[in-house]
């Protein structure tokens, strides 16, 4: 079966024109010809040209193209080897770019008034404000929401560090917990919900321990927040969960 350069064009997303150009480098050059002299293009033309446009979507040029699939000593499995090694370090980068520009735009939405530099230096990989998205379906606003938005935009790149420090020291204290078997009920439990809740009050806004309870809840029922506390200790979030309740019940009168 052959092909219709209109047809090829068509298939392929490419202009009759740019098909015509790669026959006039001998880039590809189609099997046959009508007695008229239009273009006939084979399923083998198909593949190449694929191989083509493979290359072409990475940046290669037309040229560097031409010499890799004319090389003698290179099959067509090497060709798909070489361009799944490319493509799939290409979309790591993408998504490594994606993250950054979602990390941006969280940070920016947040009101987060650092420089580009201190950005990088204090959030890296994890932004603090990652669920800064979710806050806003939840909560926008809310007063909580408003003070939020307000005491982020003040804050300093040694600011974020502290309060990262805090996180990472309250972690390890309900890591040490959860290790000597202390129940979510008890009072060691209940305090470092406790402090738990005075971290959000501190940093963020104001948390009643209705407010408390409810983000417990959220930190089991939303997938996001139960993998960043179970990051810290298997079954963290279940556990702070409850000792969040009891906490709640303790401070009532």
């Amino acid at each position: 079966m052959s092909h219709t350069v209109g047809q090829v064009s068509g298939f392929a997303g490419i202009t009759v024109r740019t098909l015509h150009h790669y026959d006039e480098i001998g880039l590809l050059v189609p099997s046959e010809r009508t007695h008229a002299g239009h273009r006939r293009y084979s399923d083998a033309d198909l593949d190449r040209l694929q191989q083509i446009l493979f290359y072409r979507e990475l940046g290669f040029p037309l040229d560097e193209v031409a010499a890799l699939l004319d090389d003698p000593e290179t099959d067509p499995r090497a060709h798909l080897r070489r361009q799944h090694e490319l493509l799939t370090a290409r979309i790591e980068k993408l998504r490594k770019m994606a993250a950054a520009v979602e990390h941006a735009m969280e940070a920016r939405e947040m009101g987060i008034n650092l420089t580009p530099e201190e950005r990088f230096e204090v959030f890296g990989d994890k932004d603090p404000e990652q669920y800064a998205e979710e806050a806003e379906q939840r909560w926008g606003g809310t007063d909580a929401y408003a003070e939020s938005q307000r005491r982020a935009a003040s804050y300093t790149k040694d600011d974020w560090k502290r309060m990262q420090a805090e996180v990472a020291d309250w972690g390890a204290h309900y890591d040490a917990l959860m290790s000597a078997g202390e129940p979510p009920t008890g009072e060691a439990a209940m305090d470092l919900a406790e402090e738990h809740r005075r971290h959000i009050c501190r940093w963020f806004y104001e948390c009643p321990y209705d407010m408390h309870r409810s983000l417990g809840e959220m930190y089991v029922a939303d997938e996001r927040f139960k993998a960043f506390y179970d990051s810290m200790r298997p079954g963290l979030a279940e556990h702070l969960r409850e000792a969040i309740t009891a906490n709640a019940a303790r401070a009532r009168p």
